[in-house]
């Protein structure tokens, strides 16, 4: 057996990494749903890119601190295969995730994906090693393994819950200890021998190499997660503590026409805003039907359009405290006056909204039930 260590330094900046990356791929898909379906599929794209890229990047710088009393190389092959299988895993999550109705289920099965990933890319990556052979203790497989499933079921169960800022940090810490735990978790398991023979190592990928192109990835990694975390905090930082100013844009009525409101218009109702061409409008509350939670942002259902709102679902609640607007559900705001329907189940209950098609229908959980049958006089 030969004995290894590892440079702290690495080992540090390979959790740095997977922090970033994991930001930076979460981040990528809040607001998915709002998208055209080509923008859709490019942004799954580019979160999986991220993600996974942050996988491997991950586990290759850690791999630089491996330090043993030989020489080895990586084959080129397995190196790029490694890579590609976690990107292709956290694809498939991801568009399970956003093509699948969001359920507890949906969410384990993303998870179990991403989570069988993470050691994949691991294990291919260890087989690309040259001139020693990686051995592995089958409870240290295991244990990889199950703590990659529960933490990636964990990570994805908490970015795909709210998906308030915070959801968004915890599943970002979530998700980058993941990728190190169980890097770090294989490699305890794992004893490496000396082969007899170099087998094609001219097409082998040595150290310095390695380094260079790993520091590449790491730098546009960087890159990613500086854009992601500008961008972060932009409404919350600007928007006024009481409320929003007196708009100046048309106001969406809610037979989708639009209504003037100058200067020397008074507003007998409060405006939500939305975007729309690049460009903030406002939305009367009364032709608002409900809003619902879309990562740190919302979506706002006014007749048959769907609206993107700069809001997040707490945000709404706190400004539109006083007014007709029922919480009913953690991810919902209804507004009773466009219930055209309830139904009362076991211990929760459903709204309907049979003239708001692209809405429909709205859960009502168990805690807020009462709330919501006193508000539609029940």
């Amino acid at each position: 057996m030969l004995e290894y260590s590892h440079d702290f330094r690495l080992v540090a900046a390979s959790l740095a990494v997977s922090l970033m990356a994991s930001f930076t791929g979460l981040a990528l898909t809040r607001g998915i749903s709002l998208l055209s379906e080509t923008h859709r599929k490019q942004r799954i794209a580019m979160a999986s890119v991220a993600l996974g890229g942050g996988i491997w990047s991950m586990h290759f710088v850690a791999m630089l601190g491996l330090q043993m009393p030989i020489l080895f190389y990586y084959d080129a092959l397995l190196t790029l295969i490694s890579a590609l299988v976690a990107i292709l895993m956290v694809g498939v999550a991801l568009l399970v995730m956003h093509y699948w109705p969001r359920t507890s289920a949906s969410v384990c099965i993303a998870g179990t994906i991403v989570g069988l990933g993470i050691p994949a890319m691991h294990y291919i990556g260890m087989l690309g090693i040259q001139l020693c052979k990686a051995v592995y203790t089958p409870v240290g497989v295991v244990l990889a393994v199950a703590a990659s499933v529960i933490l990636g079921i964990g990570s994805f169960s908490i970015a795909y819950g709210e998906r308030t800022h915070r959801n968004i940090i915890l599943s970002t810490i979530t998700f980058g200890v993941a990728v190190f735990t169980v890097h770090f978790l294989a490699m305890a398991g794992t004893n490496f021998l000396p082969t007899l023979q170099s087998s094609n190592v001219a097409a082998g990928i040595d150290n310095s190499i390695l380094a260079m192109i790993v520091t590449l990835i790491s730098f546009v990694i960087c890159g990613a997660f500086l854009l992601s975390g500008v961008t972060f905090w932009p409404n919350e930082k600007f928007l006024p503590e009481s409320g929003y100013p007196e708009p100046k844009e048309p106001m969406l009525a809610s037979d989708g026409s639009f209504q003037a409101n100058g200067s020397d218009a008074a507003p007998t109702t409060f405006a939500i805003p939305y975007e729309k061409d690049s460009r903030i409008l406002f939305a009367e509350t009364s032709s608002v039907a409900a809003i619902r939670a879309e990562g740190h942002y919302t979506i706002v259902y006014v007749g048959l359009n769907k609206l993107f709102c700069p809001w997040s679902i707490s945000d709404a609640a706190k400004r539109l405290a006083g007014s007709a607007f029922v919480q009913c559900h953690r991810s919902y705001l209804i507004n009773p006056s466009h219930v055209t329907g309830f139904e009362r189940k076991k211990d929760n209950g459903v709204c309907f909204f049979e003239n708001n098609p692209p809405l429909g229908k709205v859960p009502v959980s168990r805690s807020r039930l009462s709330n919501v049958r006193s508000a539609l006089g029940l």
